[in-house]
């Protein structure tokens, strides 16, 4: 294996050629000229003010982690659906232990929240993407995956769709993983006002095998980049529902499951590169959670 040690040549051209497939409906509707929003449009820095580094006039952002602080910053607004992306580059080289993070949150103590989470690794190690889920506080249905490229090379666009109907993960506009919305099975779904938050922290107790591997502080500071700063998004304005309307592009009937071209590469996605679903754990779970059977 290779350095970059992510996948075949074989399993490359299938992603390429799904991606292709997949990359006409995406830039129909969700294609955004991501140049023209900056930073400060939509976003503020929340912490590690002295570790956040705004470049290219605010078309991109550098967070830094060292041993002082990481750093973050979240959305202005609160949202109640809608489309969110971001193009993000990793720390590159050794970075076990650290956590580059993307994710929808209400932050309340039964708060409801998106994840996704960047797991670092040793170099030449393959960083692996956390997902998770959180409804009214609980969370604990995490899935794992291995990309079919190295994140800390480029920059890649990863996205979540949560209307009324789905949440769909988004890798360069790959379904990743789909939590439907299940509530009239009597499973939870999250619904409150969220923001979006950025983060660059400090995980070495868990994120790189189970805490075994920790940071290696000689190579601070470790520098995530970001691009792409707008956002789709119903602002919660306090209206009972209207965030659910139809008359916003990412509720419409075509966004209530996913496309038959992005189907194929949804499985193609999974079967090759999943590593972890909680579903399936039977040492956590004796008992499959409920929600399991509506989501795989």
């Amino acid at each position: 294996m290779n350095k970059m040690g992510y996948i075949s040549i074989f399993g490359l051209v299938s992603v390429l050629y799904l991606i292709i497939r997949v990359d006409a409906r995406a830039h129909e509707v969700k294609g955004i000229d991501q140049n023209k929003v900056g930073f400060d449009d939509n976003y503020v820095v929340t912490w590690g003010q002295n570790n956040v580094l705004k470049l290219n006039k605010g078309k991109e952002v550098q967070l830094s982690l060292d041993r002082s602080s990481g750093s973050g910053f979240e959305s202005k607004n609160h949202y109640e659906s809608g489309f969110f992306q971001i193009r993000i580059k990793v720390p590159p080289k050794d970075s076990s232990g650290i956590v580059t993070a993307f994710y929808l949150t209400s932050k309340e103590n039964t708060h409801d929240e998106v994840d996704i989470e960047f797991l670092g690794n040793k170099e030449g190690k393959p960083i692996r993407v956390q997902t998770n889920v959180f409804t009214n506080g609980k969370g604990d249905r995490e899935q794992k995956l291995v990309l079919w490229f190295d994140p800390t090379k480029d920059f890649h666009t990863y996205a979540i769709l949560w209307n009324p109907y789905q949440i769909v993960f988004y890798v360069d506009n790959i379904p990743i993983r789909v939590f439907k919305n299940t509530t009239s099975e009597g499973m939870n779904y999250p619904s409150k006002p969220m923001q979006v938050v950025v983060s660059l922290w400090n995980g070495e107790d868990w994120a790189t095998d189970g805490g075994k591997s920790k940071i290696n502080w000689a190579l601070a500071p470790f520098k995530a980049n970001f691009q792409g700063f707008n956002n789709s998004g119903c602002f919660a304005n306090g209206e009972k529902n209207a965030c659910g309307s139809s008359t916003y592009w990412w509720n419409t009937g075509s966004y209530s499951k996913l496309s038959d071209s992005e189907q194929k590469a949804y499985t193609n996605v999974r079967q090759k590169y999943m590593n972890y679903d909680y579903c399936s754990d039977k040492v956590r779970f004796h008992v499959p959670p409920s929600e399991c059977k509506w989501n795989n």
